[in-house]
């Protein structure tokens, strides 16, 4: 239905209101279409809050979308500042394991809001979590606040984090 919409929405040329229309839309146009009001950092900026899960996790639109973001972004290797992690929004879910590594801290905040994660991002989210090395500081030291912010990340953290964590 998005794509489709998209279609009419775009069919006498790209609108310059664009960034008034609902995010999900835009994942169904390339950063070339939408060049034309607005810079790629804005067009991912909005991508961003939009629901990725509209499109398939492993597909190729979702995977190419994150290829032109990090190149957008002029994002050289693996690691994601917090500026960038910001624009990135939600699609940070989809970054692999050594991004979220050597990012440390920086996409714990987007991350939190993930559906679900793969295999080498929860062993990445622990690894971050347990170096205490985040402005969210050791397990140890949290409160009901931090774990507030991080709750979309509860069900990756394992036993030796856990109880860690003060009562």
């Amino acid at each position: 239905q998005l794509s489709c919409l998209v279609k009419m929405v775009t069919l006498h040329g790209i609108p310059k209101d664009l960034d008034s229309y609902p995010k999900d839309l835009l994942l169904f146009l390339s950063p070339s279409d939408y060049a034309a009001t607005g810079s790629c950092r804005q067009y991912f900026a909005n991508i961003g809050k939009a629901n990725l899960d509209v499109l398939q996790r492993e597909s190729s639109q979702r995977k190419q979308l994150l290829l032109e973001a990090l190149a957008c972004l002029k994002i050289p290797g693996t690691q994601v500042n917090e500026e960038n992690a910001d624009i990135l929004g939600r699609l940070v879910c989809d970054l692999g394991g050594e991004y979220i590594k050597s990012s440390g801290g920086n996409l714990l905040k987007q991350l939190s809001q993930c559906e679900s994660f793969l295999p080498d991002q929860e062993e990445a989210i622990r690894s971050v979590i347990s170096s205490g090395n985040t402005t969210f500081g050791p397990p140890v030291a949290w409160s009901a606040f931090t774990l507030n912010e991080l709750s979309g990340l509860i069900p990756v953290f394992d036993h030796s984090i856990l109880q860690k964590i003060p009562k």
